[in-house]
């Protein structure tokens, strides 16, 4: 497990590195100047050439990237051209209220997806098996910021049982924290539940019907045994890649999601960043996601690893 660990780290290098090549070639491409959105058009052109020789812009594309690569590799993501606020300490600070939304996200997706999928499969044909494929099908149909607003009408303004807005870090206060992302979480986590109870449901009922399944029953196991050890850790070996891939949607699901309930995450200064064109805001960002999304197909890899040993690397 500890090879298959420093293989997927030894390849994130050259991953992040082929992205900031191609999201710095990119932004340089795109078609209008961020000196025009910084000194407006009353500017003159001295006030213009002056804004690009302080922003590094007029410098050719190649030295401006081998400069940015060696101040990354040192941690310093660059600064913005608006704030003049590092680019490094602005995504950490935004990166818990993104980690939180999605975290509980998942937990949320996994429990409802997992009893609604074993609920099915041990059922197969019943009224449980319809409703649970009703609302999947529902729960992957309906928008997520769609549903959080139909959240925050019912259950923070007509009953007043959660806040509407805003984010309260987990440091200040555990139960407001909890309070503030559990109906971004519930909006959120609502379609990959379903996607995940989709799989469940197929994994497990084809388990169900194994001769060691039937030989498990037939020795006289408890039947919460069965299902609980043999039958559903068999049948998460298949689940474990929606998992990842599900989980890789929330991250971007939040950025969304954030917008809805006015919350200050990543998604918040990402498009404050496209808005203004802030390169280097961009740059920071796309790399912290392409970071998260590689940490979460890592921790995917290991988890297969102990569900299926015959993943492991040899």
């Amino acid at each position: 497990m500890l090879k298959l660990i420093v293989q997927r780290l030894l390849a994130l290098v050259p991953l992040l590195f082929i992205v900031s090549v191609l999201t710095f070639s990119f932004t340089s491409l795109l078609p209008s100047d961020p000196v025009d959105l910084i000194i407006g058009d009353a500017g003159t052109q001295e006030q213009y050439e002056m804004v690009r020789h302080r922003l590094g812009l007029d410098e050719p594309v190649h030295l401006r990237y081998l400069q940015w690569l060696g101040r990354a590799v040192q941690g310093d993501l660059g600064t913005s051209f608006f704030n003049s606020v590092s680019v490094t300490g602005a995504v950490m600070q935004r990166l818990p209220v993104t980690l939180s939304l999605t975290v509980m996200s998942a937990i949320i997706a996994i429990v409802i997806g997992v009893a609604a999928g074993v609920a099915a499969a041990l059922r197969p044909r019943s009224w449980i098996d319809r409703f649970a494929t009703l609302g999947a099908t529902f729960g992957q149909a309906v928008p997520n910021f769609w549903f959080g607003l139909i959240l925050v009408a019912i259950f923070a303004v007509n009953l007043r049982w959660f806040p509407a807005t805003g984010f309260t870090p987990l440091t200040q206060s555990p139960w407001e924290w909890l309070r503030s992302v559990i109906l971004p979480s519930i909006a959120l986590g609502t379609s990959s539940s379903a996607a995940i109870a989709r799989q469940v449901r197929s994994a497990m009922v084809g388990v169900l019907q194994q001769d060691y399944i039937r030989a498990a029953r037939a020795q006289g196991l408890p039947f919460r045994r069965v299902i609980f050890r043999h039958a559903l850790t068999n049948a998460m070996v298949p689940v474990v890649a929606v998992l990842s891939f599900q989980i890789t949607v929330l991250l971007g699901g939040a950025l969304i999601v954030e917008q809805v309930f006015a919350i200050n995450g990543l998604g918040t200064l990402a498009i404050g960043a496209v808005r203004q064109q802030d390169i280097p805001m961009l740059q920071g960002l796309v790399l912290v996601m392409v970071a998260l999304v590689v940490a979460v197909q890592l921790a995917t890899d290991v988890i297969y690893g102990l569900i299926n040993p015959k993943a492991r690397p040899s």
